[in-house]
Order: structure tokens, then C-alpha cells, then sequence
């Protein structure tokens, strides 16, 4: 992801994401953290074959853990696979980092994303309260240790994908795919703190 990117970028955000799109400013942000010797973000754009951006991941990487930041999916390209691809994509990311662990959140009531992360090899650890808003939805935090940057599964081509575009977890914060209206955490600053993954249908999410 570039500069360039962000107005396709912000208008999917938008569409995903209407009570929390994130601003203009929190992605320059997280670029700004994404080039250089000292980069500590990967953030990624997917393309359709006439060159329109149509889906978009984030991974934060902090002294060897990753934290899936965001993974979104345009409507038009659910059910295509492309939201496991973009999380495969970012687990090759956090073992380029050398993280030794990446984790995410995931609403509790999203059982298909939270099948799409287990067939990662993500497991649960615990629950954060109240964590998506509005709602008051919690999340379930999961982690995958030691990643080896799977390829996507050829199972999911037809499965959800994490999505819920990710300020914590989830092509939201997935990102993975929902049956509910796509909601995530709170805006919070990028430099401070991953966003909850968000989740989003993507009818195959993240």
C-alpha cells in the first residue's frame, strides 16, 4: 500500500465500516511506520485484473509479535478466497519480521471467521469485554504461535475471511467475514496501539 492508494482504500473503509472508518490520517500513519530500515508495519493492496484496488490487509509487528491490524474485502469480490489470501500474505510478513506469535481479535459471535483462523492454526486465548463498539460485542483474542507463512488453504476459496477492518483484529480486522453489520474498536492512534481486527462478510472476512 502507497500513498496513492488511499482514496480506493478510505472509500472501501467507508463502505466496511461506516460508524469507525478509520481516518485518512491514522493510515498515513501506519505508513509512515511501513518503509525504511526500521519498519515495524506491512500493509498490502489486492487489485482486480483491471488494475482497481479491491481489498486491502495491515500487520503491526512489535519486539517479535505481530497484530493483525486490518483486512478488508470489496463486496464485489466476497467469496473469491481473496480475504485468506491476504491474511496468508501477512503471515509471510510477520515471519520476514520475525515474530514468534500473531495475534488478533475476533467478534465471539463470528463462528465462520473463527473457523477461517483456526484452519490458520490461530488458537483462542482469552476474551477482551465490551470490545467492539457500538454493540458491546466481545472479542476473542486469538494467537498463532510461530508462524511459518502458510499458503492460504484451497479450502477457503469459498469460505469467510477475516476481516472487520483487523483496530485490534482482522482482506476487519479480518478484514474476517461476519453475518452481522461490520463493526470494530474504537479509533485509537496507530503509534499507540494496533486497532481491533475488524470482520467483514466476505461471502467466501477480516
Amino acid at each position: 500500500m502507497r500513498w496513492w492508494d488511499l482514496d480506493a482504500v478510505l472509500a472501501i473503509e467507508g463502505e466496511l465500516f461506516p460508524e469507525d472508518a478509520w481516518s485518512p490520517g491514522m493510515f498515513w500513519s501506519e505508513l509512515a511506520h511501513a518503509r525504511g530500515a526500521g519498519a515495524s508495519r506491512h500493509y498490502v493492496v489486492a487489485e482486480d485484473a483491471t488494475g482497481r484496488l479491491v481489498g486491502y490487509a495491515g500487520l503491526a509487528a512489535v519486539d517479535g509479535t505481530g497484530d493483525v491490524q486490518t483486512i478488508a474485502v470489496a463486496r464485489s469480490h466476497w467469496g473469491t478466497g481473496l480475504g485468506a489470501r491476504l491474511l496468508s500474505d501477512l503471515l509471510t510478513a510477520a515471519t520476514a519480521f520475525e515474530c514468534h506469535e500473531v495475534l488478533l481479535e475476533v467478534r465471539v459471535d463470528n463462528a465462520r471467521a473463527q473457523r477461517l483462523y483456526e484452519r490458520f492454526g490461530f488458537e483462542p486465548i482469552g476474551f477482551r469485554r465490551g470490545y467492539y463498539q457500538p454493540g458491546n460485542v466481545d472479542a476473542l483474542v486469538m494467537r498463532l504461535s510461530g508462524p511459518a507463512a502458510p499458503a492460504a488453504p484451497t479450502a477457503l476459496t469459498s469460505d469467510v475471511v477475516p476481516g472487520e477492518g483487523v483496530d485490534g483484529p482482522t482482506e476487519g480486522p479480518f478484514d474476517a467475514a461476519t453475518e452481522q453489520p461490520p463493526e470494530h474498536a474504537p479509533e485509537r492512534a496507530p503509534e499507540t496501539a494496533p486497532r481491533a481486527a475488524r470482520e467483514t462478510e466476505t461471502g467466501t472476512h477480516g
